[in-house]
């Protein structure tokens, strides 16, 4: 994970790794991460939030953000 940033101010864990970021909101973690042109899945906290909710969705110290890729195979 990349996002370290000067001006972090919110402090949460992705994928299992404690980072911190400037963005208040799910879309802006994920543009933060590189993560925006990718197809993704995402929860919070345990909780699936579909594309529609993403930028509407803040973010707080202590949040758990689960980013999921899909992936094939047989």
């Amino acid at each position: 994970m990349k996002a370290t940033t000067e001006n972090a101010t919110t402090k949460l864990t992705v994928n299992g790794d404690e980072v911190a970021l400037a963005a208040a909101t799910l879309a802006g973690a994920l543009d933060e991460l590189g993560f925006v042109e990718r197809v993704v899945a995402t929860a919070l906290n345990g909780v699936f939030v579909p594309v529609r909710l993403r930028a509407e969705t803040a973010l707080k110290d202590g949040d758990r953000l689960e980013i999921l890729t899909p992936m094939q195979g047989g």
